[in-house]
């Protein structure tokens, strides 16, 4: 198990979530028919939220960008993570799982609100996080084990 590889593919896997999600789910094109309606109306109907005129419009592209900043933030973090990996791998062990934990709960979310693209993408995440966190701590446990036998 080579957990800096493993961080690194979880770290580019949710970079490219974040691209795409920001490409496809926060500026796609808004299909004819009835969701062109909805967007409308969610676009026209404005209303007052703590003293600011804001529409439903602008809490989803909001929200949607908050998603994009948040999975690119994680991305960078867990990048830094792989290279802490070879010293640090004990006590990064519960950090990554619970990244793990955090990214299989947004595919319940995603299976129970969106499609399956970001399921998958997501179940792929938490996968690289299990399989590194596995690994993580085994090359400072035998370098300890190498000096305590020399």
């Amino acid at each position: 198990m080579r957990p800096v590889l493993w961080l690194r593919v979880a770290a580019a896997l949710t970079l490219i979530h974040a691209v795409l999600h920001t490409i496809g789910g926060v500026y796609g094109a808004v299909p004819p028919g009835p969701a062109t309606v909805a967007v409308t109306a969610m676009k026209e109907n404005t209303f007052d939220a703590f003293g600011n005129l804001r529409s439903f419009w602008m809490f989803y592209r909001g929200m949607g960008l908050g998603a994009t900043v948040s999975l690119t933030l994680e991305a960078v973090v867990l990048w830094f993570l792989a290279s802490l990996a070879k010293t640090e791998g004990v006590r990064l062990r519960p950090i990554v799982l619970a990244f793990a934990v955090g990214f299989v709960a947004l595919s319940v979310v995603s299976w129970q609100y969106f499609f399956l693209a970001p399921v998958i993408t997501e179940l792929l995440i938490a996968a690289s996080l299990v399989v590194a966190s596995v690994g993580l701590g085994t090359e400072r446990v035998s370098e300890l084990a190498g000096q305590a036998a020399s």
